[in-house]
């Protein structure tokens, strides 16, 4: 869904000239800088929120100015903010190629060469043996291997085709070339993979990656994840990423530099110092869409004292408070909506109907687990795990007719509060909301509508009703009301330069803003949402297992794989890793077989 938008957002950028947070500072005087330095750090400690104010608001051509005049004044100078964004890059290096007895962080190589300009990697290379009288390429041959060493060597020499080169007769070539490469055939040609995202122009590439989609029917950052593997399909998938869009690269970079326990602040740094003046306004915009959090509230979230004081004033601003895009993020945002609402994704399932079913079979299995002392877990699972819901409902039958009562909590429901209310009814087809009416009717002797009613108040109320009051479409004309939705939303943007998900959270609260913002969430990536509503069960103190149980139980023969998908991009670890760490110990075995295949 991002990826045309991102190319208007890298073409916009050219245009819009300056996005970065940091510029030159009006009357700038290095010396008087110098001396301001000097006097706010001598005596007995030292006045940090001048030495902040004053290097968090020069340009870096300013700080180095600065830096001469403070060495030429009084000998030295330490400050590391005060150094060249190169040097800081180099140190890194420097810091991942030998400072570190565990081994190189690749991480940290990754990002810095697929992130590079050519200009960029020339200035690196040659500030690396300025300061260490040292060939960077032949430090890193001899600190890595395979494909990963040849990929890395390529980007060092710095000679991507400028961006506005573009070979439109090699075009669907280039991609036939990389699905020959891969998809087509037994084993990866990773030469041809090396060789064209190593060279092309980003402009190239961006129209390549287009038709490879149209070629192979998914997309090339899909198709590297199953073809390649290790550090070199982590750098692949950088390179792509940075073609695609830099700031979402790094917005997705800072991200996970702070979400969980501890912050990554080597990466933190290393990216809000380096970007300060080149893009982190885009950044910002691309943080914010991608996680529906400012960069700033997060930073402010995350870390503490001066450490976050410097932070904050590189990032320059907080997203969250008017809602408000910027100029060129409103055209995005714009173009993100349209693309939306023309996207077809294909639903999948990871659990289906097995062959040679025999309900009787497994009435009698389950009930053998479940006698005598103690109970057979592996069985239970093994068993309603693997089956789909109509076969557990025929299972469910006969375990009735054999013992006159069906208890498992396998195939029961879970209850439900505000929150189940929310994710259901907003997440259902209308057909899927008239079979629950009905099956709710038959249960309960009385209409969901009325339920409703009675338990719930105000707007809020309104909505569940509205939500639970359907009319059956054909599922053509609900897809077209889909589309009308994001129309609308996108239509929004365009009137008002304010972002509808932005606005809900602002200006509403409690159930009804819960409800409308699931309900936006939903209409543009419904996958998304449910990831991340599974997400939000396990993270933290504690596992909402209702949610979770719910959740895989419910999608597990509709859209469990998309849900996979969307949660590994969002949150860099696959959904069944993290249920293997976060869940509790009784129902981990269960989610996990629902889960399926680790992605």
């Amino acid at each position: 869904m991002f990826f045309f938008s991102l190319l208007l957002l890298s073409l916009w950028i050219k245009a819009s000239g300056f996005r970065g947070t940091v510029a030159d500072f009006p009357d700038f005087d290095a010396n008087g800088d110098a001396e301001a330095l000097y006097n706010a750090m001598k005596g007995f400690g030292s006045d940090k929120e001048a030495i902040l104010d004053l290097v968090t608001s020069r340009s870096n051509g300013q700080r180095q100015e600065i830096r001469s005049a403070y060495k030429s004044l009084y000998g030295k100078c330490s400050l590391l903010f005060l150094q060249y964004p190169n040097l800081i890059n180099q140190i890194n290096l420097w810091r991942v190629l030998f400072l570190f007895d565990s081994g190189t962080d690749e991480k940290c190589l990754i990002e810095i060469l697929a992130s590079r300009t050519n200009q960029q990697i020339h200035d690196l290379v040659a500030a690396y043996n300025d300061a260490y009288g040292r060939d960077i390429e032949q430090d890193i041959i001899g600190d890595t291997s395979g494909h990963f060493k040849k990929m890395l060597v390529v980007l060092l020499q710095g000679t991507r085709e400028d961006d506005g080169v573009v070979h439109e007769e090699v075009i669907e070539e280039d991609a036939q070339a990389l699905f020959a490469a891969g998809e087509e055939q037994w084993g990866t040609d990773e030469s041809i993979f090396i060789m064209l995202l190593g060279n092309r122009s980003v402009t190239h590439l961006q129209l390549v990656f287009d038709e490879y989609q149209k070629i192979a029917e998914k997309s090339i950052e899909d198709s590297i994840k199953s073809e390649l593997s290790g550090d070199f399909e982590r750098l692949m998938l950088a390179v792509v990423q940075c073609i695609r869009s830099r700031p979402m690269f790094f917005a997705k970079r800072l991200y996970k530099s702070m979400k969980g326990l501890g912050t990554a602040d080597n990466t933190l740094i290393r990216i809000m110092i380096s970007r300060s003046e080149i893009d982190m306004l885009d950044i910002r915009e691309c943080f914010r869409l991608r996680y529906e959090k400012s960069l700033h509230n997060m930073i402010q979230d995350d870390t503490s004292g001066e450490y976050k004081r410097t932070l904050l004033k590189l990032c320059g601003g907080d997203d969250d408070i008017a809602g408000e895009f910027f100029p060129e993020a409103a055209q995005i945002a714009y173009k993100m909506w349209e693309i939306s609402a023309m996207t077809k994704v294909q639903l999948r399932g990871t659990v289906h109907p097995i062959s040679d079913f025999d309900p009787g079979s497994d009435a009698q299995d389950l009930r053998k687990a479940m006698k005598g002392f103690g109970t057979d877990e592996d069985t239970i699972i093994e068993i309603v795990a693997k089956r789909s819901n109509e076969q557990r409902q025929e299972i469910r039958h006969v375990f009735k007719s054999i013992l006159g009562r069906f208890c498992s909590k396998y195939c029961n429901g879970a209850g439900t509060d505000e929150h189940a209310l929310i994710e259901i009814l907003v997440t259902r087809s209308n057909q899927e909301i008239q079979d629950m009416c009905a099956a709710y009717k038959k249960a309960f002797k009385k209409n969901l509508e009325d339920a409703i009613r009675s338990d719930t108040s105000g707007h809020f109320c309104r909505i569940l009703v509205s939500l639970a009051q359907v009319i059956i479409y054909s599922r053509n004309l609900q897809n077209l009301t889909d589309g009308i939705f994001l129309i609308v939303f996108q239509e929004f943007v365009r009137c008002s330069n304010k972002d509808i998900e932005q606005i809900i959270k602002k200006e509403m609260s409690g159930d009804i803003k819960n409800a409308m913002y699931a309900i936006v969430r939903s209409v543009k990536n419904q996958p998304s949402y449910l990831a991340d509503r599974l997400y939000k069960a396990m993270k933290g103190l504690g596992t909402d297992d209702r949610a979770l149980i719910r959740i895989m139980v419910s999608r597990s023969e509709i859209d469990l794989f998309n849900i996979r998908k969307e949660f590994k991009d969002t949150h860099d670890t696959s959904l069944h890793d993290f249920i293997q760490v976060e869940a509790l110990v009784v129902s981990v075995a269960l989610l996990v077989s629902r889960c399926g295949t680790i992605v």
